[in-house]
C-alpha cells in the first residue's frame, strides 16, 4: 500500500515587539506538503524554490529518514522572504512528515530549532497559537477574543543575514530592561485582553530601531499605526513585513486607512491569529 501524508502548517510572526527570538504567533496563512511514496526521490512545486536536495522540506525531512523513495509537493501560501516564518514552515513540514510517516515520536521542537537556528518561528508553526519559548521549550497559550491581525508585505525583500548583521553583540542594559517590562506588559495584555496593555506592551528598543535603515517605509508604519487606527505595530520577524495589530472593530477601517499608504510597495492581508499548528492527515 502507498504511504501519502499530507502536512499543513501556518505561517509564523517572531519578536512581537519587544520579543526578540522569544515570543511568536502562528498565521493564518499555510504551507502544504504532500509525501507520497512513489519509488523515487522528486519535488514538485510551481513555487520559485529549490527542486533538489537541498530544499527546505526535503533537508528537514532527511534529518530523520531518507528521501529517496518519496516525491515531494509543496504548495504555500506564505510570502518566501519578508518575515512570516516560510523558512520554519517548510523545516516543520518535513520533519512533521517524516516522523508521522516512520512513526518516529520525534522531538521536533529541538530539530527544528537546530535546523533553522532559533526556536520563536518553528514553535509558533508546530505548536499554533502565541508561544514563549524559553529553556528550550515553547510554553503556548491562545490569542484573546477579538484580537485580530494585519500583514503589510513589502514587494523588496530584505535578507535574513543583512538583518541579524545590524545588531550589536551586546546592548545597553536600559534597553534590555526596557524590553524585558514592555514584553511582560504584552504577555500580561494577551493573556488579559486588555487592549491597552497589549499596546503599551507591542514597543522595543532592541531590534527594531538597528533595522530601520533596512526597511524605512516598514518602520513608519509601525510608528504610525496607532494614528491609523490599530492598536500598534511590529516589525515581523527579520522584517521587511510589518504585523498590524487590531481591535477587530476596528480592522476594516484601518485596511482602508493602509491602503494609501503602501500604493506601489507593498500589499495588505488579512492574517488572522491561527490557533491550529502543524497537522497532519493520513490518506
Amino acid at each position: 500500500m502507498t504511504r501519502r501524508r499530507v502536512v499543513r502548517v501556518p505561517a509564523s510572526s517572531a519578536n512581537l515587539g519587544p520579543g526578540f527570538d522569544t515570543f511568536a504567533a502562528a498565521l493564518s496563512l499555510h504551507l502544504e506538503l504532500e509525501v507520497v511514496e512513489t519509488g523515487r526521490f522528486s519535488v514538485q512545486s510551481e513555487l520559485p524554490i529549490s527542486h533538489g536536495r537541498e530544499n527546505l522540506c526535503v533537508r528537514a525531512f532527511e534529518r530523520l529518514a531518507s528521501a529517496d523513495a518519496f516525491t515531494f509537493k509543496i504548495r504555500s501560501e506564505i510570502p518566501l522572504e519578508g518575515g512570516l516564518g516560510s523558512s520554519a514552515a517548510a523545516i516543520v513540514a518535513g520533519l512533521t512528515a517524516a516522523d508521522h510517516l516512520f512513526e518516529l515520536d520525534s522531538d521536533l521542537l529541538a530539530l527544528a530549532t537546530e535546523i533553522e537556528g532559533h526556536a520563536d518561528n518553528v514553535a509558533a508553526a508546530l505548536h499554533g497559537g502565541f508561544v514563549i519559548c524559553a529553556d528550550g521549550e515553547a510554553t503556548r497559550f491562545e490569542a484573546p477574543t477579538g484580537l485580530e491581525a494585519l500583514a503589510v508585505v513589502p514587494f523588496e525583500a530584505v535578507r535574513t543575514h543583512a538583518a541579524r548583521a545590524a545588531l550589536p553583540a551586546q546592548v545597553p542594559i536600559e534597553q534590555a530592561v526596557f524590553n524585558i517590562s514592555h514584553g511582560a506588559l504584552l504577555t500580561l495584555g494577551l493573556a488579559r485582553g486588555d487592549w491597552d496593555v497589549l499596546a503599551r506592551g507591542l514597543a522595543d528598543k532592541i531590534h527594531q530601531p538597528r533595522r530601520a535603515h533596512l526597511f524605512p517605509r516598514s518602520i513608519e508604519l509601525v510608528t504610525d499605526a496607532q494614528e491609523l487606527g490599530a492598536l500598534g505595530a511590529t516589525i515581523s520577524g527579520a522584517g521587511p513585513t510589518v504585523l498590524v495589530w487590531c481591535f477587530y472593530e476596528q480592522t476594516g477601517a484601518v485596511v482602508e486607512a493602509l491602503r494609501p499608504r503602501v500604493q506601489g510597495w507593498a500589499r495588505v492581508l488579512r492574517v488572522p491569529f491561527e490557533s491550529q499548528g502543524a497537522y497532519v492527515r493520513e490518506l
